[in-house]
């Protein structure tokens, strides 16, 4: 009986098993481009949960029922291609597919709409995609440095003699502050940076988002929209708003190695990077990114000229000579500094994940954590500064360093779902940046020869904590309605902490100069005095928001789009803002656009609470300058400064976009952007102030302010073009900027500084707003793909720059210039420089890319400086304050990918 059962059950097993085997069916296939295989390609089966992702080689395969399917594939940045297929038991049909790139104005774009993403050709406002093509295949390895040179009006150089400026590079967006742009990640809003620029440099008295931390191997593509955006996105967004899309592949392990070097030997640099993925689920996944980069400085001092030990030149010479001065700096020639780029190393590790908790919520996840260590010098100081040099310790003076650890932290959690045909996401954000300071190779003269010579002098932290609610739904009515509304709840922290006691106590020590006379040395670490304890703070401020966006099309042809939104901090009103604009498609392939804004960007808790003492040098001068803010009484009761108010802006904008045929798109925009109360870091007042601040040992003081109106205005316009030729494939790219921004309403100030407007905010001050960035800016990008080779050449026209010069507004301080032996204005206007990039792969076989490339292949750098007195006695060969793209000359790198 028991033999029986065992062998019905066999049987029935059998049975089973095969009509079950005989029941399925298997669709497989290979996805890639013109050019090779596509791993990450997602296929997808309409109306089922059959989802997955090529491999490395580009293959895929579903195991199905018998039927009839359509299969889709897609690829960012590719035309998704679908195919119908049935299947019979048994069969295994092959289904391949061949992406073709689109242009980037026919991709979907989720930037400036709360709908469902729709192309450009179909959008109210002109955004840019950066494509995963783009970016992998550039040869830059910073994310700043990447978008300087494929989007027109995005500027980001690397600065020089500027304290942390040197290791956090200020970005700008359409030749505005690095504070009116704000940056999404996946659509949630990335916090800014703990520093404050305070140097001479783009965006002085700002503050911004630190772009390279974010790993570039993390990234898939880039949007930028080119448009006012406080009323869909919130504070900040005046400019405009940069969303970074993270990687969402699974399927293969990308590897991605360079070396490169400049001309001239220096600025070494090295990157390495790994992103893979792996599946959570059927439809769940976390993709994980790490990244090194390391980079070493650039000098491009010039060869100094003035005094070493004396002012006396037989005593100079024989203490040069006895000394060997020149042979113990570590520089060459006559060089004394390092004025370039700063050294840095920077290890950053992220990840972007999301996994479905039911059949209509997926719970999402991406964070990371990124540091970087930078090292940078400061002026040097010579023996015969005896008020800021103990002898010693450095009998030959000494190059003092700036050393940074800055450690960026960021994590984003959510859920998104539907819920009675209502889009939900809900969120939190948590973004954190600190910057440690130590200062390296100084002293604190007043300490004399008790003085170390490394110093923690201190740091900063910034602290955001964001919770979003966004709700949105699609109606039928009419040609189609979408309603979106929702709040946020920003809840902010700033934290000045102190250095060590060492790094800013006055030891008392005194020197005695050459007329014999007894004088106290500088107090404070030369080249950043460590923070004082009576300037530590830990402040916090909220914000709650609440923004509602219809978006209706009125007929097939006009769509309207309508956002307003109202925001409430806790120091001061709230600020109603909204916004109007429209779209009309004169026909399928051409449309026009338009809208009007009123935004606003609130003081930053840095701008409103910052104060610290820092060693400027302002005409060669070394000046300890106090910052003090608006709470203190040396700003409101000395000066009459009030609290700071929101800057408030109106932004027009009109253009058209369109396609000739399939290979070639365009769009042209014109902008106008008013910007009302604008916040400035003022100049330094010193004349007649003396009795104030000398019980905070300072020479001068500066604040923060709302002193200037600007008018910004310009042009956008984007070309893309491909075309098969010769059995390979040609496309290429024309973009460009022009802009133009002009203070206007004179300037600003308090009852008690009237007459003093020019110390308040001076002619250079104003040309930094309106020309420290290239007037005009054309990038080009040309690529030709055939068999496994690719030839890439990217050029970059930069616009010129303009330097004023603070007190040469009048003819009688123009002083003598060396070069022409003449008397001359030291303002400068910097030429227009082309920059050509170019770069040559090889795909070895599915596994292996090769490419040898250059930046700068012709060595442009900017103009040199025209008046001697500019060059800080020989140090400064190029310009500092102002700047187009850097100078390193030309560099070249090779590259290995490999795809595993």
């Amino acid at each position: 009986m028991q033999d029986k059962l065992f062998f019905t059950i066999i049987f029935f097993s059998c049975f089973i098993t095969g009509i079950y085997s005989q029941s399925r069916a298997v669709i497989l296939g290979n996805v890639s481009d013109q050019f090779g295989n596509l791993p990450g390609a997602r296929i997808a089966i309409e109306g089922t949960d059959y989802k997955t992702t090529t491999d490395v080689n580009g293959n895929y395969t579903f195991n199905v029922n018998e039927g009839e399917y359509i299969v889709n594939a897609a690829f960012v940045m590719y035309t998704t291609i679908s195919k119908t297929v049935e299947v019979k038991v048994g069969d295994t049909i092959k289904v391949d597919f061949i992406l073709q790139a689109g242009f980037s104005m026919d991709q979907p774009v989720s930037l400036g709409s709360r709908a469902k993403p729709k192309s450009l050709l179909k959008n109210t406002a002109a955004v840019d995609i950066v494509s995963p093509q783009q970016i992998t295949s550039s040869s830059q390895v910073e994310l700043s440095q990447i978008l300087h040179y494929l989007i027109p009006s995005f500027h980001s150089t690397h600065q020089t003699i500027a304290d942390g400026t040197d290791h956090i590079d200020p970005a700008t967006l359409r030749g505005l502050g690095p504070d009116q742009v704000l940056v999404l990640i996946n659509g949630k809003r990335r916090h800014n940076s703990s520093l404050l620029n305070v140097n001479g440099t783009v965006g002085r008295g700002s503050v911004g988002t630190d772009f390279n931390a974010i790993p570039v191997a993390s990234i898939e593509r880039i949007e930028v929209l080119r448009d006012g955006a406080t009323s869909q996105y919130g504070s900040d967004a005046i400019a405009g708003v940069i969303n970074i899309i993270l990687k969402k592949q699974t399927e293969i392990i990308q590897i991605d190695n360079r070396v490169g070097i400049t001309t001239q030997g220096d600025g070494f640099t090295l990157y390495s990077a790994a992103n893979f993925g792996l599946k959570i689920g059927n439809e769940g996944f976390v993709n994980i990114t790490t990244e090194y980069r390391e980079r070493e400085a650039v000098n491009r001092a010039g060869d100094y000229t003035g005094t070493v030990y004396s002012d006396d030149p037989i005593e100079e010479e024989r203490l040069l000579q006895e000394n060997n001065f020149f042979g113990q700096t570590g520089y060459s020639g006559r060089q004394v500094m390092e004025i370039g780029s700063a050294e840095t190393q920077n290890l950053g590790l992220s990840f972007n994940a999301e996994m479905p908790i039911s059949d209509h919520a997926t719970f999402y996840l991406r964070g990371g954590r990124n540091y970087r260590e930078g090292k940078a010098k400061g002026f040097y100081r010579f023996p015969k500064d005896q008020d800021r040099v103990v002898l010693e310790l450095y009998p030959n003076g000494f190059s003092p360093e700036i050393l940074t650890g800055i450690q960026d932290d960021g994590i984003s959690g959510g859920v998104r779902g539907v819920k009675n045909e209502w889009n939900i996401d809900f969120s939190h954000t948590i973004g954190i940046n600190q910057l440690n300071y130590t200062v390296n190779n100084s002293n604190n003269a007043s300490l004399g020869v008790a003085s170390p010579r490394t110093f923690y002098a201190g740091g900063f932290l910034y602290n955001q904590n964001t919770t979003n609610l966004d709700i949105s739904r699609s109606f039928d009515w009419a040609s189609g309605l979408n309603i979106a509304f929702g709040t946020e709840l920003r809840v902010e922290n700033y934290q000045i902490i102190a250095g060590e006691e060492a790094s800013y106590v006055n030891g008392g020590s005194t020197f005695i100069n050459e007329l014999g006379d007894e004088l106290p040395r500088s107090v404070g670490a030369q080249v950043f005095p460590g923070i004082r304890p009576e300037n530590e703070l830990d402040r916090f401020r909220t914000n709650s928001s609440g923004y509602l966006d219809i978006e209706a099309n009125i007929t097939e042809k006009l769509l309207v789009r309508g956002a307003a939104r109202y925001e409430a901090y806790n120091d001061f009103k709230g600020q109603a803002i909204w916004k109007l604009s429209g779209r009309y498609r004169i026909q399928d392939e051409l449309s026009v656009r338009a809208g009007f804004t009123t935004g606003f960007r609130a003081p930053s808790l840095h701008q409103v609470f910052f104060q610290n003492i820092s060693t400027q040098f302002i005409n060669g001068e070394s000046i300890q300058v106090g910052t003090f803010n608006n709470e203190s009484a040396v700003a409101a009761e000395a000066f009459k400064i009030g609290k700071l108010k929101p800057e408030l802006s109106k932004h027009f904008s009109a253009g058209f976009s369109g396609k000739f045929n399939e290979n070639i798109t365009f769009s042209l925009d014109y902008y106008l952007i008013n910007i009302d109360d604008r916040i400035v870091l003022s100049g330094q007042f010193a004349e007649g102030y003396e009795a104030i601040l000398e019980p905070f040992g300072v020479g001068a003081a500066q604040f923060f302010t709302n002193a200037i109106d600007s008018k910004t205005t310009g042009l956008d316009a984007v070309l893309f073009f491909k075309t098969p030729l010769a059995e390979g494939e040609f496309s290429a790219s024309l973009g460009a900027n022009i802009t133009k921004t002009r203070v206007k309403n004179g300037i600003k100030v308090s009852e008690a500084l009237i007459g003093q407007e020019n110390i308040l905010f001076n002619r250079e001050e104003i040309a930094r707003v309106e020309s420290s960035q290239p007037n005009f800016k054309v990038n080009s990008f040309f690529s030709y793909d055939i068999d496994k080779f690719n030839f890439q050449m990217t050029n970059t026209v930069f616009g010129e720059v303009k330097f004023m010069h603070p007190n040469d507004g009048n003819p009688d301080n123009w002083v003598l210039n060396e070069f022409s032996g003449a008397i001359e204005s030291r303002d400068q206007l910097f030429s227009p420089k082309l920059v050509t990039d170019m770069g040559v792969s090889y795909q070895v076989n599915d596994y292996i890319k090769c490419t040898i490339g250059g930046n700068n292949v012709f060595n442009v750098f900017p103009d040199k400086h025209t008046h001697s007195a500019n060059t800080d006695e020989g140090n400064f060969t190029y310009s500092r304050r102002v700047q187009q793209f850097g100078v390193y000359g030309s560099n070249y790198f090779v590259r290995l990918l490999l795809r595993l």
